[in-house]
């Protein structure tokens, strides 16, 4: 009877609302959730994992970080 005299308003409003953050978390939502994003490992970062699990030597540590640092 009094629906368009202004009573509902602001539910229409609240709808709206919804809408647009229901929209936006769908564009902006990650891709491989439940998991978080990973970001890549520089190579000084890798390096530094290779020689921690004992595939390189300290020289060729040395020799790899000194040439990665000249770049």
């Amino acid at each position: 009877m009094h629906l368009y005299d202004g009573h509902f308003g602001g539910m229409h409003l609240i709808w709206w609302i919804i809408w647009l953050i229901f929209i936006v978390w769908i564009f902006l939502i990650p891709t491989d959730i439940p998991y978080q994003k990973t970001k890549k490992d520089s190579p000084l970062d890798i390096l530094k994992k290779r020689f921690a699990k004992g595939e390189i030597s300290k020289e060729e540590f040395e020799e790899s970080k000194k040439a990665l640092k000249s770049e």
